[in-house]
């Protein structure tokens, strides 16, 4: 069951104990190996979400991002060279107007992944992954944590002891300066998932697995000429 944004008013303080700084720090540490191997090929990662924050679970996913287009191939041979396995390759797209993402998932259960765009992420779609909370690798080495906005509309400000929450609806001027992004990305997100609550998830646009053996940039290329909306997006695009 989706979780339900956070309406109410009050900020709440939430101290970790043992066992969430331990997870927190089993979770950073796989974080840390697979930016440390992207930056030896040259490669510049974040890490976002709860492992940026702080506050994780024991289902949080390890999402590290290269928030920049790159050569496949070069991505793959930079982790595979370094013994990370590549378990499975997805193409997802969230709207028809948004970048098309590369997606290499490093483990059975997909819990640990690489994302990059196909397309030049436009700006909202950047600062959506600051929105949540992101840091690079030389932050998270000095065991930094960034504040961040979770799917419910709650704001995590880490404190020395764990974490301080509160809600953003309302207050999305405040949180935008908290967090460093725009006011427009925390309005677009405010919309988007409280209309979420009313209706429902609706899903993600395009969700397109990699066959054996297929690079990323062949499989755009196929979805480019099967998908109209799709292919509307990457003309677009080119004519700027």
């Amino acid at each position: 069951m989706a979780e339900k944004t956070v309406t109410r008013v009050d900020r709440a303080e939430h101290v970790y104990d043992a066992y969430q700084w331990k997870l927190l720090e089993r979770k950073r540490k796989l974080a840390c190996e697979i930016m440390e191997t992207l930056e030896g090929g040259g490669l510049q990662s974040v890490i976002h979400g709860s492992v940026a924050r702080g506050d994780v679970g024991e289902d949080s996913d390890v999402d590290v991002l290269v928030p920049v287009t790159v050569p496949s191939y070069r991505m793959e041979v930079c982790l595979t060279r370094r013994g990370h396995r590549l378990f499975s390759r997805v193409v997802t797209q969230a709207t028809p107007s948004h970048s098309p993402k590369a997606h290499m998932y490093l483990d059975l259960e997909e819990t640990a992944s690489v994302t990059f765009p196909l397309l030049k992420f436009k700006r909202l779609e950047y600062e959506f992954y600051k929105f949540g909370g992101m840091i690079d690798l030389k932050g998270l080495l000095a065991d930094h944590r960034a504040p961040g906005v979770t799917k419910r509309l709650t704001l995590i400000e880490p404190t020395e002891t764990g974490h301080f929450e509160s809600p953003v609806k309302g207050r999305e001027s405040e949180v935008a300066k908290i967090v460093g992004v725009s006011p427009d990305i925390v309005k677009e997100r405010v919309r988007v998932l409280t209309r979420r609550d009313k209706i429902g998830r609706t899903g993600v646009f395009l969700v397109e697995h990699l066959s054996e053996g297929e690079q990323f940039e062949e499989a755009l290329k196929r979805i480019i000429e099967s998908n109209p909306a799709v292919r509307r997006e990457y003309l677009s695009r080119r004519r700027r």
